[in-house]
């Protein structure tokens, strides 16, 4: 079995996000792996330990993403390809034409990805790898179980469950819940160092520059105003309810 995983590298979630020239700045830095997409590299991992399976690891990014990449094989992955990111505005949609060139020519049975990215908040790139190969796709996995090509899913519902069952070749997001990622160990991190480490680039995949070219424009980013001091009413419910109703209408401008 060939199992594929579609991985991210993301700010630290411990990270203050400063804002300069209008973007996100990078200065100092700590960049990690995609927490939902360490789900992901970790059910691939007991997926291997349990049937097998070779694991390869997939990113788009710059040439600092090695080091998530060197992590990942840490962790037991057996080898990652490292797509290098030419032009800082490709978006979802060029990400995941890189990736599906990328895809096509390698085997694969399951690819395992994150449900959304922490520092974009999207949930794209994933769902529109499987669309583009025409492959079926399961969201938000909690519990993933194979039995020959059968794949056997639960998915998160808004506090709630759902079953699904599908057959090989599959596309699976991870949601928080599927399993507990192991911190690299040692003689993984010394064997990582040997695993190979592929790097690609828009050529290499016979991408032209429509292919990836952006479909969506940030038109501006800004950090929330600061939260305010609340107010705490008084009095009877009677006179609350028209303080409230008064603050609503002269201070907020909602009514």
């Amino acid at each position: 079995m060939n199992i594929l995983v579609l991985m991210k590298q993301t700010f630290d979630t411990e990270e203050r996000i400063v804002i300069r020239d209008g973007a996100v700045s990078e200065d100092g830095v700590e960049f990690i792996i995609n927490p939902y997409d360490e789900y992901a590299i970790e059910e691939a991992v007991r997926l291997k330990e349990a049937l097998g399976a070779e694991v390869t690891v997939i990113t788009v990014g710059p040439q600092r993403a090695e080091n998530a990449l060197r992590t990942a094989l840490a962790m037991g992955a057996d080898q990652a390809v490292l797509i290098e990111l030419t032009d800082s505005a490709w978006d979802e949609a060029g990400v995941a034409k890189a990736l599906v060139a990328a895809v096509k020519e390698r085997p694969y049975d399951l690819i395992l990805g994150g449900n959304m990215a922490v520092d974009s908040g999207a949930g794209q790139v994933a769902i529109r790898v499987a669309e583009e190969l025409g492959i079926p796709h399961i969201s938000t996995v909690t519990r993933l179980t194979l039995d020959g090509r059968r794949v056997t899913a639960e998915r998160d519902v808004e506090g709630d469950a759902a079953v699904v069952e599908a057959e090989l070749p599959v596309l699976v997001t991870a949601q928080q819940g599927l399993n507990e990622p192991r911190y690299p160990s040692l003689p993984g991190i010394m064997k990582a160092k040997k695993k190979p480490l592929e790097r690609l680039n828009p050529d290499d995949l016979g991408l032209s520059a429509e292919d990836v070219r952006p479909r969506t424009t940030v038109l501006e980013q800004y950090l929330p105003a600061k939260k305010q001091a609340g107010k705490v009413l008084t009095g009877e419910i009677g006179e609350q309810v028209s303080q409230l109703v008064h603050m609503l209408r002269t201070e907020a401008n909602v009514i």
